[in-house]
């Protein structure tokens, strides 16, 4: 009975140090997961620093070859601020800035007079005051029927009486839709623009049933006869992007040309959309993406360019998944575009030799490197159905063949850019007159930064006027 009585004790402290045993194995194995969870905790600190030290500007990796700073190429001279064009309409005499000291700061010598120099300071004026005109407009009434004659002027509207006898003038107008429509400056902003800047206070109600108005009349026939022109320039370049119209999808089409710049905004984009501006018989070249659109059968007889970034882009997106021997294709197809587009850039600054033979010689080797056959990479196989058939159809070399062509259509794609900033701000149009208004303003305004003639603000002016002159014209002919 002693002996059972004795072993229990003995019997517990080997359960104990049995129970130890473990709890000690898994003290170790925590400590080791503790110590592999800070490695990679001290691992994750370094890509996270590493990560954050290359998103920094300015903390970037120098360049072996970085580009002249300044002024690039074809952007002209560079030039100091000129003076005034006309220093004698100053508000005010010059002021005169005499040397005060009599002696030269430096060696303490007599000074003697050299020259006067000419500066200028230009400057907004201390308080906006707009221009106000009054019109003392002549009423009549006939004494045999009763009929109530107005006097007629061009700055006048006919309606413009009683509630609506004060207006702002077409100037103003003009002003608030170069800044909304060119410069994409929300409308609800425009109000407190005038106010700050012109003194004058106007409704955002008032100046977009403005726009909807003239985008009816004398904007939307300016945009009209925009339009009609597309059909008859040699060479067009076009690209779209989305837009939404009271919340459903839509798109924003963009037709660059020479002399002008057109939007349009449709709720598809097919090849019907294409043609409103586009005929099938279009006599010019129409330079493009690698939209469906564009290869409709409709439009097989028009003449395109399919743009060399877009074509690279799907040649690069076989490339970065491919190694070894099924890079080889794409390589060699990316290698005779590249060489192409230099070739094109070397004729268009004189320095090509023998440019008909270089040109012959590429769309040789394209043509051979695109010829129909079976490849064992479907991706490559892809590519040279897709590519080889626009090779096939001349819509891949035409630039060459045409130096006047521009082998991509970032031109439309610059065009579109202003665009797309609005459509963050607004997401979109309202409704299909708010689109119409859009795209008829947009492409008027950019039409005249094409032009360069001058103002853009003096411009859109100039269209409004000539409708009131005209009206009052017709409405009262010159006599004989």
């Amino acid at each position: 009975m002693a002996d059972t009585d004795s072993g229990a004790p003995l019997q517990r402290i080997e359960e104990l140090e049995q129970e130890n045993e473990v709890l000690r194995e898994r003290l170790e194995e925590a400590e080791e997961d503790i110590e592999r969870l800070h490695r990679e905790n001290e691992q994750l600190r370094k890509e996270l620093k590493a990560a954050g030290r290359r998103a920094k500007p300015g903390r970037r990796k120098a360049k072996a070859d970085p580009k002249r700073p300044g002024r690039k190429a074809g952007q002209g001279p560079f030039t100091f601020r000129r003076a005034p064009a006309d220093t004698a309409a100053s508000s005010e005499p010059p002021i005169e800035v005499p040397v005060t000291v009599g002696e030269c700061p430096c060696c303490g010598g007599e000074l003697r007079y050299e020259r006067t120099d000419e500066a200028t300071v230009t400057d907004m004026p201390q308080a906006a005051q707009p221009e106000v005109k009054s019109y003392a407009v002549e009423v009549r009434r006939c004494e045999r029927c009763g009929q109530r004659v107005r006097g007629q002027h061009p700055d006048v509207a006919p309606d413009q009486y009683g509630a609506t006898a004060h207006r702002v003038g077409p100037r103003v107008k003009a002003a608030a839709h170069v800044v909304h429509y060119g410069m994409g400056v929300p409308v609800r902003k425009l109000p407190a623009i005038l106010r700050e800047f012109a003194g004058i206070e106007v409704t955002q109600s008032a100046l977009t049933q403005d726009a909807l108005k003239k985008s009816e009349g004398i904007v939307g026939a300016a945009y009209q006869e925009l339009r009609s022109g597309v059909g008859d320039a040699p060479a067009v370049y076009t690209d779209d992007t989305g837009w939404r119209i009271h919340g459903q999808t839509a798109h924003l089409m963009t037709f660059d040309t020479d002399q002008a710049t057109v939007f349009q905004i449709r709720r598809r984009h097919r090849n019907q959309e294409v043609r409103e501006l586009i005929p099938a018989n279009y006599a010019g070249v129409m330079v493009t993406d690698r939209g469906k659109s564009y290869d409709a059968e409709k439009l097989l007889g028009v003449k395109q360019q399919k743009c060399l970034d877009h074509l690279k882009e799907n040649i690069h997106e076989v490339l970065e998944h491919k190694a070894g021997r099924a890079r080889s294709f794409g390589l060699k197809l990316k290698s005779i575009l590249q060489e192409a587009r230099q070739l094109w850039r070397d004729q268009r600054a004189g320095k090509a030799k023998n440019f008909q033979a270089e040109v012959e010689r590429m769309e040789s080797e394209l043509t051979s490197h695109l010829r129909p056959r079976i490849l064992q990479d479907k991706d490559n196989q892809r590519l040279l159905d897709g590519i080889g058939l626009q090779h096939d159809r001349g819509r891949v070399l035409l630039f060459l063949h045409d130096p006047t062509i521009e082998p991509t259509n970032n031109r439309a794609e610059r065009s579109l850019r202003p665009a797309v900033i609005v459509r963050k701000l607004s997401h979109g149009s309202k409704n299909e007159r708010g689109a119409e208004a859009f795209a008829g303003f947009t492409s008027v305004i950019q039409t005249a930064v094409k032009k360069r003639n001058g103002s853009i603000i003096d411009a859109l002016q100039n269209l409004f006027q000539s409708k009131s002159k005209k009206a009052v014209t017709e409405a009262h002919p010159p006599p004989g």
